[in-house]
């Protein structure tokens, strides 16, 4: 996480690094989330598609992830250590310069999107130790903000999508803001990239999937999971979880093992992982740590 009293803290809600040390290629399933993805690598690329298209993989420096509703597949190869970051979406524009509806469901290499930082991932190569790499990259993000910096409508947008997360239909968000359906459906359509139900979709995939990671065992109570997570029932959550992640909430679990509890269900680049994951390091730093 940033620091508590960052300027970053409102834009970033992940900062951590990751080793997941030498091994064959890994293949990934990344999971869909309320917040865009930025990876920096250290050595080895990765390549990202999207799980229903293989086709549409590619090999990224460094890779900027929008939000998306679908899983993707990632793969990597060789020794991969960086930088792992969970950008809010308020925080693409006010960091990267980018609105998130422009990286909305599109995994881009970070040098196209930000040319500026084109040469973060060789910067961050060159650093010994965790702590240089993580003021590297808090610099690197704090010159973004202040070339771009926060929009002044912006507060209305982070109330709108606080009201989608608190509540379970884009009705209710808007009379909880006292504004129109329309015009709620219309500012988050135009400035996330997604819908105004489909943010509360992925708000309620992200809370099941937090609390599938803190059970951390196939025998967790899908049925108190979704209940707590907003869904009508369990079937309701299995049917989301199936077109989300593209398999079930307890073949997730067996996947993934006690490596799902707390930090560790976190992976670089778009989101955790699913399938084959390598055995993961502890950073010497103590620092928390994302696996992939």
């Amino acid at each position: 996480m940033t620091r508590r009293d960052s300027p970053l803290r409102p834009f970033v809600a992940t900062l951590v690094p990751y080793d997941l040390g030498p091994g064959p290629v890994g293949v990934h399933r990344g999971l869909p989330s309320t917040t865009l993805s930025l990876t920096l690598p250290e050595a080895d690329p990765v390549e990202i598609g999207w799980l229903a298209h293989p086709s549409s993989r590619r090999r990224h420096r460094a890779a900027v992830a929008g939000l998306h509703l679908d899983p993707a597949q990632i793969r990597q190869s060789g020794c991969t250590r960086g930088v792992y970051l969970a950008l809010t979406p308020l925080g693409a524009a006010a960091l990267l310069g980018v609105p998130a509806s422009a990286l909305a469901g599109h995994v881009a290499d970070l040098a196209d999107v930000v040319p500026a930082l084109a040469d973060l991932p060789e910067r961050l190569a060159a650093c010994r130790t965790w702590p240089q790499r993580r003021t590297l990259v808090e610099r690197s993000l704090l010159a973004g903000l202040g070339r771009h910096g926060e929009r002044g409508d912006a507060p209305e947008l982070r109330a709108m999508l606080a009201a989608l997360s608190r509540t379970p239909r884009v009705h209710e968000a808007a009379q909880l803001l006292g504004c129109s359906r329309r015009h709620l459906s219309g500012r988050v359509r135009t400035e996330v990239g997604v819908t105004a139900k489909e943010y509360q979709r992925l708000v309620r995939f992200a809370s099941a999937r937090s609390r599938l990671a803190a059970a951390g065992t196939p025998q967790a109570a899908l049925a108190d999971v979704a209940a707590a997570s907003g869904f009508a029932d369990q079937a309701h959550l299995s049917r989301e979880w199936r077109a989300m992640a593209g398999c079930t909430p307890t073949g997730w679990l067996r996947a993934e093992g006690p490596a799902t509890r707390g930090s560790a269900a976190r992976s670089p680049v778009v989101r955790g992982p699913v399938a084959r994951g390598p055995r993961v390091r502890e950073v010497p730093s103590g620092e928390e740590t994302a696996v992939g």
